[in-house]
């Protein structure tokens, strides 16, 4: 049997010990040995990541890798500085991996000494670019070895920065467009995700009667956009125009007695529960139940008649009281300039003529001329019923919506009449906090058309949607675009159009990537809602949360917000008062 290593140590000679044999020498071949005690820390072993580590984080951690070790145990004999630390640390430094196709060749963009980074789009031949999301870079120069960034930046200016200054952006804490009372109950609560998975197709729909007159659009303002002899003064027309709700519309009373639907609604407070997904503003909707009739309706003052700005720009404007010095320039400023924009715009555009106008079946339901005296604007109404029934359905369910238009224009090739929606997209101060980085345009509207709308297409996502919606619903041939500017950046009050685009409305909508579908569905889902209420009348109320992508829908009293209206609030009388009319 083998003995033991136990045994093997007893049996040494007397004065041999264990281990190296010790000596008084400090040096070994002439060369210190390290002074050591346990406040000291070791040198590391084999750290495999230093070389990349100081790559990508740049000159303070080279600093820090390069002279930390020789700063532990410098205080030997005589000063000297540890030769072992020096000698593993020029180790490190000439160091390479063999395969280095999987090394990284992105850097911070603020690297260490003597190195180069090149920002943008299309840069080649350069290391430690950023490029477009998911490029091939070109390292090392041209014939070089091709390496794939995944996580290659975004229009030229790096990959998504997680947290990049959210320190210092102020807190978003908008308040609800209506505060819940105590005696609402709150039915459901649904999240957009959710609503946005919906889907249900609901046709082209068809016209049931349509009412009022269009003047013809004056092709003029369709001159070359941006150009110098396109730019006009926005003037001021004293024009009698309308906005009353679905519930004081003598118009739907009387189709609601005919059983011609069972749901109706104006376009304006549709295409706003449509595109309710892309708002980020606090809106809300009141919902009537009368026995099988409902109707989605609007309080007086509500925030859905209101034209926003920059509403879905990453930075959009800031409120007073969330630090923005320039009050011109808040939400609710910005929202009263550009509903103003939007209601004398459509006037201007178009030729008024007695003779040379397009009369619709029936006279304007709103306009009396005896009370009146401004004339009325140019506009139409149009009565649509669409099909919102599914399969399982036992009875049929259809929904009138009262679509407007605003002008009339003859086709060049036909010759025959087209129906045009005209809106305006307004514009303060590209310069300004809440500019969402879009474009002058005045400089880049003639020569960057594209770029210039791809960005009120992201700064405006919610407000061109429902513009759009609106515009597919009256059946609109085209959509007319305008472009408003403030004469000056800090005056609110004179503005100049700087052109007019045209568009279908849904290619638009395709551009958009608007799903009508899905608006259908999300009417459809919250209507069944309220059918499914054990009351057969009663009064319900849609509100978007001010801070989170929610919607609420609560059971309110019947008498809730008829406080400010007056013992009187215009349902089932069959007349407008004067509460619908705006100047």
């Amino acid at each position: 049997m083998a003995p033991s290593l136990l045994e093997i140590i007893e049996t040494l000679p007397t004065g041999d010990t264990w281990g190296p044999p010790t000596t008084t020498e400090t040096t070994l071949n002439g060369v210190p040995y390290a002074p050591f005690s346990k406040g000291d820390k070791l040198g590391r072993m084999a750290d495999w990541t230093a070389e990349g580590k100081e790559r990508e984080r740049g000159g303070r951690q080279q600093y820090q890798s390069r002279y930390r070790d020789q700063i532990y145990g410098a205080g030997g004999p005589g000063g000297l500085q540890t030769v072992f630390n020096i000698e593993g640390q020029n180790e490190e430094n000439t160091f390479s991996l063999v395969d280095r196709s999987t090394q990284s060749t992105r850097g911070r963009g603020f690297g260490g000494r003597g190195s180069a980074v090149f920002r943008g789009r299309g840069q080649r031949g350069q290391q430690n670019q950023r490029g477009g999301r998911g490029t091939f870079q070109r390292v090392g120069g041209r014939g070089g070895q091709q390496g794939y960034d995944p996580r290659g930046g975004r229009g030229g200016r790096g990959g998504r920065r997680f947290g990049w200054k959210d320190y210092d952006k102020p807190q978003r804490n908008r308040e609800a467009s209506v505060q819940p009372k105590d005696t609402w109950r709150m039915l459901e609560e649904i999240d957009f995700n959710r609503l946005s998975k919906l889907n249900l197709d609901t046709g082209e729909g068809e016209d049931l009667d349509d009412y009022g007159f269009l003047h013809y659009y004056d092709r003029s303002f369709d001159k070359q956009p941006g150009a110098a002899t396109s730019v006009r003064k926005l003037q001021m027309l004293d024009r009698a125009a309308y906005n009353v709700s679905t519930s004081s519309d003598p118009v739907i009373q009387e189709l609601a007695e005919k059983d011609e639907a069972t749901i109706f609604a104006t376009d304006n407070i549709l295409s706003m529960l449509m595109c309710s997904p892309r708002s980020v503003y606090s809106w809300d909707i009141v919902i009537l139940k009368q026995g099988n009739k409902i109707y989605i309706d609007k309080r007086d003052g509500s925030s859905i008649d209101m034209v926003t700005v920059n509403e879905n720009a990453a930075d959009a404007p800031l409120e007073i009281s969330e630090g923005n010095k320039d009050q011109i320039n808040s939400p609710g400023a910005l929202k009263e300039e550009a509903t103003h924009i939007n209601n004398v715009f459509p006037s201007q555009v178009v030729i008024e003529s007695e003779t040379g106008k397009h009369e619709m079946n029936n006279e304007h339901p709103f306009y009396n001329p005896e009370q009146e005296t401004d004339p009325p604007a140019s506009k139409a109404y149009k009565y649509r019923r669409f099909d919102l029934s599914l399969e399982a359905d036992a009875e049929p369910l259809h929904l009138v919506v009262r679509s407007e238009l605003d002008a009339v224009v003859k086709n060049n090739i036909s010759g025959e009449d087209q129906f045009l929606t005209i809106k305006a997209l307004n514009e303060f101060d590209n310069k300004a906090q809440g500019s969402g980085g879009a474009l002058d345009w005045r400089t880049k509207l003639a020569s960057q058309r594209g770029a210039v709308v791809a960005t009120e297409m992201k700064n405006n996502s919610c407000k061109l949607a429902r513009w759009t919606v609106q515009a597919i619903l009256a059946k609109a041939d085209l959509m007319k675009l305008g472009f408003i500017s403030r004469a000056t950046p800090k005056n609110t009050s004179d503005h100049v159009i700087l052109g007019v685009l045209g568009y279908k409305p849904r290619e638009f909508a395709s551009q958009m990537n608007l799903n009508l579908n899905n608006g259908w569905a999300i009417v459809r889902t919250f209507v069944d809602m309220v059918m499914k209420a054990e009351a057969t009348e009663g009064k319900f109320v849609l509100v978007k949360d001010p801070n989170k992508p929610t919607i609420r829908l609560y059971q309110v009293p019947m008498s809730t917000f008829e406080e400010d209206e007056g013992e009187d609030d215009g349902i089932g009388m069959g007349k407008v008062d004067e509460d619908g009319e705006q100047e």
